[in-house]
């Protein structure tokens, strides 16, 4: 492939992908919440594995609370 080719398959796609975000906002918005729940359950379970463990008797018995 030439360099010219390069240069017009570049822009034609760099044309493409505008155009879908333009016209499907709702992708862009999809893939950007996806992302920032996947960054939460990371650090929910960074943050767990540094917590003490709790005996499976309080945990049922935290359930039985709420209940």
């Amino acid at each position: 492939m030439t360099a010219v080719e390069e240069r017009r398959l570049k822009g034609l796609l760099k044309t493409a992908v505008a155009e879908v975000l333009e016209e499907r906002q709702d992708l862009l918005r999809d893939a950007l919440r996806e992302s920032i729940e996947d960054l939460a359950l990371i650090r929910a379970i960074q943050l767990g594995e540094k917590s003490p463990l709790a005996s499976r008797k309080k945990i049922f018995q935290r359930l039985e609370r709420t209940a």
